[in-house]
């Protein structure tokens, strides 16, 4: 077994799981069926192919900067008769980075990881409009275990994210991952992918908790000792008292 972490860092992201007509909206952080989309995507894959494979895939993503979140307004004219589309309600999550951790078969994991570097369709973070800063590829890790994985992967926030936490030698992450059959604490979200049929796409339920791991601050400043004051009249010598003068 293997894991294949991704670094998902752009401008902008947006991963919807709940998304309906004009109001599309988007997660904390990266749905498992829109990262399993894009990994479909760099294999060549079809929207109508078969994804039963990679959707049996473990999935966890470490949130390393949440981002801020955005709201746009679109609109659009039908392409064949011209009339002007509803008003779209856009959300977006800016200056967002993530680690993403997929876990599998060996031979699956290590295609997975040829097609991130050499993609046959371009990868985008959630939305075409959202391209991703650098290469998403972190490599492939041994185990079975993403969220083990997630704890190991350094801290991929940008400089200046890091630098605000630079008194923190440790920094705490959240994670969202698969939950457990048996996990009481499990939410059900809607992003376990069947089908990208353009005319028929189909989301199961899948089960996620939250929880986090400590990582390493590459930008730790341990506080400086702090410095006594100096007291130059401390070295001068008292004057005598009027007492010490008289004799007595």
């Amino acid at each position: 077994m293997s894991v294949l972490a991704l670094r998902l860092a752009g401008p902008l992201q947006a991963w919807g799981s709940t998304a309906r007509f004009a109001r599309r909206t988007t997660e904390t952080a990266p749905t498992k069926s829109g990262v399993i989309g894009m990994l479909a995507a760099a294999l060549g894959r079809g929207r109508d192919a078969d994804l039963s494979d990679l959707a049996a895939l473990a999935y966890a993503v470490r949130i390393d900067q949440a981002g801020t979140r955005l709201r746009d307004f679109q609109t659009a004219q039908h392409g064949d008769t011209g009339k002007s589309m509803p008003v779209s309600e856009r959300f977006y999550l800016a200056d967002a980075v993530f680690v993403a951790a997929i876990a599998g078969d060996d031979d699956l994991i290590e295609g997975l990881h040829q097609a991130v570097r050499m993609p046959i369709y371009l990868p985008y973070l959630g939305r075409r409009s959202c391209p991703p800063q650098g290469p998403v590829d972190l490599g492939v890790r041994r185990g079975n275990n993403p969220v083990q994985a997630l704890s190991r992967e350094p801290w991929q926030a940008a400089a200046w994210h890091q630098q605000r936490n630079r008194r923190n030698e440790v920094v705490s992450l959240t994670v969202v991952t698969d939950a457990a059959a048996a996990d009481p604490r499990g939410e059900a979200l809607r992003d376990q992918p069947l089908s990208f049929a353009p005319t028929h796409r189909r989301y199961a339920l899948r089960n996620v908790v939250i929880t986090s791991v400590d990582v390493p601050n590459p930008q730790w400043a341990p506080r400086a000792v702090p410095v006594p004051r100096h007291h130059p009249e401390d070295l001068l010598t008292p004057l005598p008292t009027q007492h010490s003068l008289d004799g007595h």
